[in-house]
């Protein structure tokens, strides 16, 4: 399957670039944030909700799928797309990173992983083909290449078997692929340079139809994590897709960008939402502090999305304070808009080819870190009826 991905506009100063490439169901717009599903939904959101926010696409969990409900009864509910109720693109992982996540619950070896399932302890092997045939029943868009992420730390030769493992399982994936399914390759090895450009050459000589930068943000810290980025990237295929997998944070992303990575996936705006800590304008905030108790306006006062439209901060905290379930909804509703709403400035910028000023203004605010995200004028501004709203036109398409 070619993602047939059009590259639109360069920023002059960067190596970053925005486009698109399109699938079966839909076109995905680049730079472009994905959800992370891992079950089939987005935690604390509905796929509607997702669309309104303007997602172009969204990640499933080829582990998580398979133990439950089971890829055979997706696929007889016509595939994911059918059985969640979402017409748009999918990217569905291989399982490679359980392989490093479930450490205590795996052994690996040439041919594959054996898994213990974390439901009821049943054991269950993953080899390259297994993995794409998992992946073809849940019918994803974009399918990834099974792949042995290696821990940090680690020494040079587990990184280097680990590595060479992932080319040999990258090419049986790439003889098993579907024909209406894109492939990506995965480039790992570790901490050390000279491993990284060894898999980037190895991985973007398969001819895949699109090249993820894998074994990142594993405990690495981001300096470490960026010289990866920039070792590798310069040497994946301009023509195609580049995906910084797990990856990140509003700055993590921005630097990205710079270094020409077009797709991102993290679960942090949805974990930390559900947990009380909301990415604003101005920064990170815990809504649970007690600051917010009498703070009458928006959690972010420039943020358009619906949950910031309609109520304060104050009520935000109460209902984390009386674990509410909405709480962990409204939370979650806003900090994925957040991040869409990066997304979508990050694209304009790099039309414009002003990104770097864009990062300045926009880390400019976020760092501010004040003790509180309102001034006195918006801890007074009305919600609900009487605050002027957006149009849902003008909230999808920018």
């Amino acid at each position: 399957m070619y993602l047939n991905f059009q590259i639109e506009a360069k920023c002059s100063r960067t190596a970053a670039r925005t486009g698109r490439f399109t699938t079966s169901h839909g076109e995905v717009k680049t730079p472009a944030f994905m959800p992370i599903g891992t079950q089939g939904t987005v935690k604390a959101t509905s796929q509607q909700e997702l669309k309104d926010i303007g997602f172009d696409i969204m990640l499933g969990n080829t582990y998580h799928l398979y133990l439950r409900p089971g890829h055979e009864v997706i696929a007889r509910a016509g595939g994911l797309h059918g059985f969640i109720n979402w017409d748009r693109p999918i990217l569905t992982d291989s399982g490679g990173y359980q392989v490093f996540s479930l450490e205590r619950l795996r052994v690996i070896g040439d041919d594959g992983v054996m898994f213990k399932s974390y439901i009821d302890g049943s054991e269950h092997l993953f080899t390259p083909e297994r993995a794409m045939e998992i992946q073809r029943n849940l019918g994803g868009d974009i399918v990834m290449a099974f792949d042995e992420c290696a821990p940090y730390p680690c020494d040079y030769e587990h990184a280097e078997t680990a590595m060479r493992r992932t080319h040999l399982w990258a090419e049986r994936c790439k003889a098993a692929q579907s024909s209406d399914q894109a492939l990506f390759g995965i480039v790992q090895g570790g901490v050390y340079q000279d491993l990284r450009e060894e898999s980037a050459r190895a991985i973007s000589g398969m001819d895949f139809d699109g090249v993820a930068i894998g074994g990142v943000s594993v405990g690495e810290g981001k300096e470490l994590m960026f010289r990866v980025v920039r070792w590798t990237a310069p040497l994946l295929p301009e023509e195609k897709p580049r995906y910084l997998m797990g990856v990140g944070t509003p700055e993590d992303i921005l630097d990205a960008v710079e270094c020409g990575i077009d797709m991102f996936d993290c679960v942090l705006p949805t974990r930390l939402g559900r947990n009380g800590s909301l990415y604003t304008t101005y920064g990170r905030i815990n809504i649970k502090n007690n600051r917010f108790i009498e703070d009458f306006g928006p959690a972010d006062p420039e943020c358009e999305c619906w949950a910031c439209r309609n109520y304060s901060a104050a009520y935000l905290r109460h209902l984390y304070k009386c674990e509410e379930i909405l709480s962990s909804r409204l939370a979650t509703y806003h900090n994925l808009y957040f991040y869409e709403k990066l997304m979508e400035g990050i694209r304009q910028a790099i039309r414009l080819d002003r990104l770097p000023e864009f990062r300045k203004e926009f880390l400019a605010k976020y760092r501010k870190h004040r003790a509180s995200v309102h001034d006195e004028d918006s801890r007074i501004e009305p919600l609900g009826r009487d605050r002027p709203e957006k149009q849902d036109n003008e909230e999808r398409n920018p």
